[in-house]
């Protein structure tokens, strides 16, 4: 069995870009480990962040066997980056090396078989997933770990989302310009997954996040249509996931615990 460490820059993340995948690699018996570099923010020194709670709730219905905060807080949308909050340093003002020291430490604990990050795009553009995708190319570097897929979409499919939300009348805000350099090509794709068989649990992981779906946020009306689908019709949009393989250069990993014994 091996250990699949997805790294995500938000909340919810895990489960829009991944959910499928890691319902199935724990249905198959892998150990399945959910980081996110933001919690947004805790409401006070001692209490955990409602979003990290939702997240919590999201990786059980996965079937996730452990989430992990790496401490930074969201960096936020829009042209300005707002100061650091008392204490914490938003994600994207990171020093890219020591957050890939974080995330590799948390890669060796984990004996990671294989990590799952985002392109180089960051999907569609949001500075915390351009740096998880920084962030993540550095860790596997660190940690020696073998094999590195960044999660993704073709650009044709979201073309065609889009036109599909026109026609349901979501209100969904985007730009144009954006989306035709978001994600990546489908020529650059070196694995889709058919996870529609996990459209419930993805569908039940997604309403976790009660916070997002009930607010007023960008994709809050998208979520609350997505969760009031059937399962059929949920896992008939988002029933494929889609991934780009890392080339990474062989590199020597120390032996485990287990083969030391041996």
């Amino acid at each position: 069995m091996a250990t699949v460490l997805a790294f995500h820059a938000h909340p919810d993340d895990e489960v829009l870009m991944t959910g499928g995948t890691l319902a199935r690699a724990a249905a198959e018996g892998h150990r399945v480990v959910i980081a996110v570099a933001t919690d947004h923010l805790a409401a006070g020194p001692h209490t955990e962040s409602p979003r990290l709670r939702e997240l919590r709730a999201s990786a059980e219905v996965l079937g996730a066997h452990r989430v992990v905060h790496l401490g930074y807080a969201d960096s936020g949308h829009g042209p300005v980056l707002y100061p650091d909050p008392p204490g914490r340093t938003r994600f994207a003002r990171a020093d890219t090396e020591e957050a890939a020291e974080r995330l590799a430490a948390l890669l060796r604990e984990e004996d990671a078989d294989l990590l799952l990050s985002y392109d180089a795009h960051g999907g569609y553009g949001h500075r915390d997933h351009v740096k998880v995708h920084q962030v993540a190319r550095r860790a596997v570097e660190l940690a020696a770990t073998p094999r590195l897929l960044e999660a993704t979409m073709p650009r044709e499919t979201i073309a065609l989302t889009v036109r599909l939300i026109r026609v349901l009348r979501i209100p969904f805000r985007y730009d144009p310009e954006a989306l035709r350099t978001a994600y990546s090509p489908r020529s650059a794709i070196t694995h889709t997954l058919d996870v529609r068989r996990f459209a419930r649990q993805k569908r039940a992981a997604l309403a976790a996040h009660r916070s997002q779906v009930t607010g007023n946020g960008r994709l809050a009306p998208v979520m609350r249509t997505l969760i009031r689908l059937p399962a059929p019709l949920f896992g008939l949009l988002l029933g494929r996931e889609w991934f780009t393989e890392v080339a990474l250069r062989p590199a020597h990993r120390p032996p485990t615990a287990e083969q030391r014994a041996q």
